[in-house]
């Protein structure tokens, strides 16, 4: 991580500002070279901010800006940096990049601040990829979270998992390289315990971090059933809009239609898909087709109901699509006499939440939000999730597995050099997590989804 930096960190097209970012040594002299002002970038205190003007190769002023230095550690990346604010804009932007590319400095590959930021030691790799997290945030909740991750809450817990692997491995193995020395034995029964309490620990955090997943990327909503029974009606009011199509006629949504709403800070993205039925033309089949695929990648489908009419052969056959994963059914028009009854639901569905509602009159909306989201996550708030990304809780999924296979080598009477061999690849998930044990295709893997500029 050699060299001057250099990016527009701000997004392109017309705006109040655009940010040209550097970072690594010697930026600041870089800076001063095509800034002109009252005073000279070299001659300022780091973080105060000089007006001026941005020059080209020969003296003409192009842009008005502020420009500001850091010096390191105290900067984002831990070294020296540099930031230009000229007029949002693409020509303007541009031309102070390429300016700074004149003089040296090379561009940045996606995330490499932060990647620096890691390096550097500002940040561990949990708080470098929270950075992502609060940029992708789609709620506040979402946003919150990722915070949270960011201030080290997350780090904080993965590292108490980390410390008592690292004791527990130490302490047994002192007892396999020194057996001479005045050593308390490491007895089974205690080390099973151990192992336990750390097992619960990372199960707590794994839920926690499962559940982020929903804050950071939101509950996918499949909105299916026959044609004609409320689903674009439903799916307007959820967003308390005319987005789909209503008319009496069956089989008005042809292509699946996607919405993002929050319910209680969690994303809930709604897509309503085509009526389910033997397709009548070219048209309709494509459009079934869709909502098959829509409702296969869901997390959790909603199966719409018509209550007024009766259950037929082909409400049976559409149920059988949609009890795995998750489902939740939604008894409709209310407003309406209803001859569908709940026990009649849960006759075809055992097991299966049902909420009748009325799309038209808004009756009991708010209660089918709650119950998607208790349904997926498990509880209708999260509001002490983390944001937390794929590759952490599959990391802690491992961890989870391993210290379960630790426990039972453990009580099957495994030698204690087999164990402690279990419990080290376990700890090594952990350190991935936090960054303590890295490798290039890890780097690229975490920084390589960041844009360009952060």
């Amino acid at each position: 991580m050699e060299g001057i930096i250099a990016a527009i960190s701000t997004a392109w097209g017309e705006s109040g500002i655009a940010i040209v970012r550097l970072s690594g040594d010697g930026c600041r002299d870089l800076v001063n070279g095509i800034f002109r002002g009252r005073t000279d970038l070299s001659s300022t205190p780091p973080r105060f901010m000089r007006h001026g003007y941005i020059v080209d190769e020969k003296g003409m002023e192009l842009d008005e800006v502020l420009a500001v230095w850091f010096k390191g550690p105290f900067s984002y990346t831990g070294e020296e940096a540099a930031e230009i604010q000229c007029h949002g804009g693409t020509v303007a932007a541009r031309k102070c990049l390429d300016l700074c590319l004149s003089l040296g400095a090379r561009m940045a590959c996606p995330g490499e601040f932060t990647q620096r930021a890691f390096l550097n030691g500002r940040l561990d790799l949990i708080q470098a990829e929270s950075v992502l997290g609060i940029i992708r945030s789609r709620s506040d909740r979402s946003l919150q979270a990722a915070a949270k991750c960011l201030r080290g809450s997350l780090s904080t817990k993965v590292a108490e998992i980390h410390e008592e692997m690292l004791e527990l491995s130490a302490f047994g193995e002192a007892s396999l390289d020194h057996p001479d020395e005045d050593i308390p034995p490491l007895d089974p029964r205690s080390m099973g315990e151990r192992l336990s309490g750390i097992s619960e620990m990372i199960r707590l955090l794994l839920s926690s971090a499962r559940s982020g997943r929903f804050l950071r990327e939101g509950i996918k909503v499949a909105l299916s059933g026959k044609p004609n029974v409320g689903k674009s009606s439903l799916m307007n009011a959820f967003l308390q809009e005319s987005r789909s199509i209503v008319t009496s006629m069956p089989g008005t949504t042809r292509d699946v239609i996607e919405e993002v709403i929050s319910h209680k800070g969690v994303p809930l993205r709604l897509v309503d898909t085509a009526g389910l039925r033997a397709p009548r033309d070219e048209a309709e089949e494509e459009g079934v087709k869709r909502a098959l695929d829509a409702i296969r990648e869901s997390d959790i489908r909603v199966w719409v109901i018509d209550g007024s009419l009766p259950l037929s052969e082909e409400d049976r056959e559409i149920a059988k699509t949609l009890m795995d994963p998750c489902c939740v059914v939604a008894i409709n028009k209310s407003d309406l006499p209803l001859v569908v009854s709940e026990r009649s639901v849960e006759d075809i569905l055992p097991g299966t939440p049902v909420r009748v509602i009325s799309a038209f009159c808004g009756q009991g909306i708010e209660e089918l939000k709650d119950q998607i989201v208790l349904a997926v996550a498990g509880r209708t708030s999260l509001d002490e999730d983390l944001n937390t990304t794929e590759r952490q809780v599959e990391e802690l999924g491992k961890a989870m597995d391993l210290t379960i296979s630790a426990m039972d080598a453990l009580s099957s009477g495994a030698g204690l050099d087999a164990v402690l061999e279990v419990i080290r690849e376990a700890r090594e998930c952990i350190s991935r997590i936090l960054g303590i044990s890295t490798d290039e295709s890890l780097m690229e893997s975490v920084f390589s989804n960041f844009c360009i500029g952060k």
